[in-house]
């Protein structure tokens, strides 16, 4: 059996990313809560790439900073003279690379390592190039793949094509497999006579061709490689994305009651036998066990959960958050940085932070752990079946024993001993007829 072929990755992102608007680099900007470009790397690095660089432009030093701790080499083109001439960039972080290379584009994040797998397994030994087309609704000003079945005629660019060129509906994703030995040496031939005066890595298509050599086209759908050049653009990426990853979920068993109202990160791990209900967001680093419910409108981040808890309606989960089975965290509860134990219950309208809450506890409406003393962060400890009263503060750091009760509205500022009550508040005043007095006198006044 023949060992394959090692590969190589050119990711280029030299653009300049004008339609964006931003300050920071267009492949920079998220899908899902990562960064384009790492999408794209990840995918890569799903195939075991024996090299990767990523071709920048401007803003250089922000994309470094992102591929902090990756194994990838930054190449950069500056002026931009077109994708043969991007391509061209990573020479010498390749120099001695005998295989396949795989190109593709920073602001394509959608294409799947699947595809990319697919552009490998079709460069065999008599093909010497592979080029992805797709056939979007609107061919529009897509460079055209000219092609007998799924071998490759001619590829031009729009602005360069014949009206019979532009008919054709099989369009140019820019990515492609090349082999290695012949790429650079094709692309030292590419020229810039055409109406942009760039070097188009297409052209060494047409080069190869001339040269006896096969190239082959295989396709995708358009999503796939759908690019972003603008806010819009990015928001039409992301769209694709969520909606493919709904439908993911569905089929692993997790109901979704308005699918299009749910917004998972790029990481969100759920059960099947989740149910989750409309305008749910989930942040980065969710894990979600079977049997939980998430009600309407809550907004979770950074958050463990265990089998068969509830959340919200209304409900904020912080990074730190880790529920165990059974857990209810209610309307307008936020947690952040807090361990539940198994059937632990913060019904409603309470912020439990740096906190650890025992198995059956109950805390109640209003309770707030005071952490934070515009310094430091203190933790509360809450124990096993305690119970907390409505409207208590827990200025930490502060340990509430097990089965203990704090009385509603007390302000706890010491420890509370197990299975004991504390109760921190004045002793109630009557004054019977005050209020009546009171109303006479002011409404005198008033006419007065």
């Amino acid at each position: 059996m023949l060992t394959p072929r090692p590969f190589a990755a050119i990711i280029l992102a030299a653009g300049q990313g004008t339609r964006m608007k931003s300050s920071l680099h267009k492949v920079l900007h998220p899908v899902a809560g990562k960064a384009m470009l790492l999408h794209l790397l990840d995918s890569v690095g799903e195939l075991g790439a024996a090299r990767t660089v990523v071709v920048v432009g401007a803003r250089r030093e922000q994309v470094e900073a992102a591929l902090a701790g990756r194994d990838v080499a930054v190449a950069s083109q500056s002026p931009q003279l077109g994708t043969g001439h991007a391509v061209l960039q990573a020479q010498a972080a390749l120099a001695g690379f005998a295989g396949d290379v795989l190109i593709l584009y920073g602001d394509a994040p959608l294409v799947t390592a699947a595809t990319m797998a697919r552009l490998r397994a079709a460069l065999t030994d008599d093909i010497d190039a592979v080029v992805l087309g797709f056939r979007p609704a609107d061919a529009g000003a897509y460079g055209r793949i000219v092609a007998d079945g799924d071998t490759v005629r001619k590829m031009v660019e729009f602005k360069d094509a014949s009206p019979a060129e532009r008919g054709v509906t099989l369009c140019n994703s820019g990515l492609m497999a090349v082999r290695a030995e012949a790429l650079f040496a094709l692309l030292a031939r590419v020229g810039n006579d055409n109406a942009a005066g760039e070097y188009y890595l297409p052209d060494i298509i047409a080069l190869l061709i001339a040269d006896g050599g096969t190239a082959r086209v295989i396709e995708t759908d358009a999503d796939e490689v759908a690019g972003v050049n603008s806010r819009a653009e990015l928001a039409g990426v992301e769209a694709i994305w969520q909606a493919r990853r709904r439908a993911a979920a569905m089929a692993d068993g997790v109901t979704l009651v308005d699918p299009a109202s749910v917004f998972f990160a790029h990481d969100t791990r759920i059960a099947n036998d989740v149910t989750i209900e409309p305008f749910v967001v989930f942040g980065p680093g969710v894990s979600i066990a079977s049997g939980t419910t998430i009600r309407a409108h809550s907004h979770i981040e950074g958050a463990t959960i265990a089998e068969n808890a509830e959340i919200g309606p209304f409900a904020r989960l912080r990074p730190g958050t880790v529920l165990a089975a059974g857990v209810k965290i209610g309307n307008f509860v936020e947690t952040k940085k807090a361990v539940f134990a198994a059937g632990a219950k913060a019904n409603h309208l309470s912020y439990i932070g740096d906190a650890s809450v025992g198995a059956a506890a109950n805390i109640g409406a209003g309770t707030i752990t005071c952490n934070y003393d515009g310094f430091f962060k203190y933790r509360t400890v809450i124990g096993d079946g305690a119970f907390i009263g409505s409207n208590s503060a827990l200025v930490a750091p502060v340990t509430i024993g097990d089965g203990a009760i704090v009385a509603a509205g007390s302000t706890i500022t010491a420890d509370v001993a197990a299975d004991s009550l504390a109760l921190v508040r004045p002793p109630q005043l009557a004054k019977p007829g005050w209020a009546s007095n009171f109303r006479t006198v002011m409404s005198a006044r008033k006419k007065g």
